[in-house]
């Protein structure tokens, strides 16, 4: 007679990721979400992600390539993209031509940039036109604290970077928002059109220049003061990058402690297990790669985006170093043979909002790392969707090395969806898989994601690194 217990094996279940993890691991997680909410206050813009995680990577040992004369399995060299792109490499004992491991993440994050000519007064306020990156709920951005980040170049043409309102006694920036009491219209709108996008605007000063009759007085004191402090002009805007972020720090979340909540967590939190996974590895058999992009907010497009060339590039010098020589059928062998994870995030199931989510196909804030063989959206558009075959490699891999995960798509599936980088990847002929942390409140000023499911991801990609 078949037993109740035989019946449940049959069954594919959750787990939760707090209740089957031992003490010690406990600790290893916390550490790592501790590590982890540093990175994210001190990279809230691509460069910034960057340039930090380039230290990281030199003080595990990783040389940049150029610098490096030879190479030999287990070298680590790292190649950059114009300051917004890295790759990282781990060379491992099997010939290059039998592939690379790669987890790839994106580091830009939603958000507003300054337009080319930015600053105006009006009725003795100063302010700064922006405009939106990424997909954004406008009405979240208002009536918040934000801080300016980014590069622009003074008259002599050096460049200086900028970040004002992060350090404790730093002015903040703040986009205002029109009173309930004088509100009726606004609120009577659709949330879509309460705040427009031209509506956007930063408030920067109040203050007139003293002793001094000039007209747009308060305009001019904020010139003369980005003067003073950074040696830039009004024209200085015109090749600016400069971009408006919270300005708030990455907290813990709850009495328990046991969320992260953060401005840009998608990507960041993926991007920062892939980091901490590659630092981690040893001796791996196939090369092992990180692969950090931009522009995916906006359709991975542009020379940092996945579908500019510089992963190819690297690639090839990566080939041509090793073996002497690189040419097309040497590469179409080593993209075919390699596999990635598009390590990017997941919507988690919001119980204030269940209507949008199918919960027997959904991701779960502490279930472990979610797995997507699919994205996109309207059947399917714009998604890679994984083969059998490499989706059932990867699930036997997550449960060899008691990695909790889960297995989900982006909500019901007529409300809407979502893309990743996977589909360019897959463009390659190249395996690939999404493979993310659930995210809670994806895209506002402040997500939430879950300890348990940041440390799953970096389990996962060490696994996929050193055994696929």
């Amino acid at each position: 007679m078949t037993s109740k217990e035989n019946l449940e094996k049959l069954k594919y279940k959750t787990k939760n990721v707090y209740s089957n993890i031992p003490a010690e691991e406990r600790r290893e997680m916390l550490n790592l979400c501790d590590e982890y909410m540093t990175f994210l206050d001190n990279g809230k813009t691509e460069r910034e992600c960057v340039k930090e995680a380039i230290k990281m990577a030199e003080e595990h040992g990783f040389k940049k390539f150029s610098d490096t004369e030879t190479l030999k399995a287990g070298d680590k060299v790292y190649f950059v993209n114009r300051k917004k792109n890295l790759m990282l490499a781990v060379l491992g004992n099997e010939d290059i031509e039998k592939g690379i491991n790669i987890v790839g993440a994106h580091i830009d994050s939603p958000r507003l940039d300054l337009k080319q000519n930015p600053l105006y007064e009006s009725n003795e306020q100063a302010l700064l036109k922006t405009h939106y990156y990424g997909g954004i709920k406008k009405y979240q951005w208002t009536a918040i604290p934000l801080a300016i980040h980014g590069v622009c170049y003074t008259k002599d043409g050096e460049q200086v970077e900028i970040c004002i309102g992060e350090a404790e006694n730093d002015p903040v920036f703040c986009i205002t928002d029109l009173l309930p009491h004088l509100a009726r219209e606004q609120m009577s709108k659709k949330l879509s059109e309460a705040i427009e996008g031209e509506s956007l605007n930063i408030l920067v000063g109040g203050m007139g220049v003293s002793d001094c009759e000039i007209e747009q007085s308060v305009k001019m004191n904020v010139l003369n003061i980005l003067n003073i402090a950074y040696g830039i002009t009004e024209e200085s805007f015109l090749s600016a990058e400069l971009e408006i972020v919270p300005s708030f720090k990455a907290k813990n979340v709850g009495l328990d402690m046991s969320f992260v909540g953060s401005y840009g967590q998608d990507d960041r939190v993926c991007a920062y297990a892939a980091l901490k996974s590659i630092f981690d590895i040893k001796n791996p058999q196939k090369t092992a790669v990180c692969l950090l992009v931009d522009k995916e907010e906006i359709g991975s497009e542009g020379n940092t985006g996945m579908m500019s060339k510089f992963f190819d590039m690297a690639v090839a010098e990566l080939i041509e170093k090793l073996t002497g020589s690189c040419d097309m059928i040497k590469y179409n062998k080593v993209i075919r043979n390699s596999a990635c994870m598009s390590s990017d995030v997941s919507a988690a199931f919001d119980p204030n909002y269940e209507g949008s989510f199918e919960k027997q196909n959904s991701a779960f804030a502490g279930k472990g790392i979610a797995i997507m063989k699919y994205t996109g959206a309207g059947g399917k558009s714009g998604s890679s969707d994984a083969s059998s075959e490499f989706l059932h490699d990867i699930l036997e891999i997550m449960n060899k090395n008691s990695v909790i995960w889960q297995s989900c798509e982006l909500g019901k599936v007529d409300k809407g969806g979502g893309g990743t980088i996977a589909k360019y990847v897959a463009n390659l002929n190249m395996n690939v898989i999404d493979c993310g942390v659930p995210v809670l409140s994806m895209h506002s000023p402040f997500e939430v994601t879950a300890k348990g499911d940041i440390y799953m991801a970096y389990k996962a990609y060490m696994a996929f690194y050193e055994n696929i």
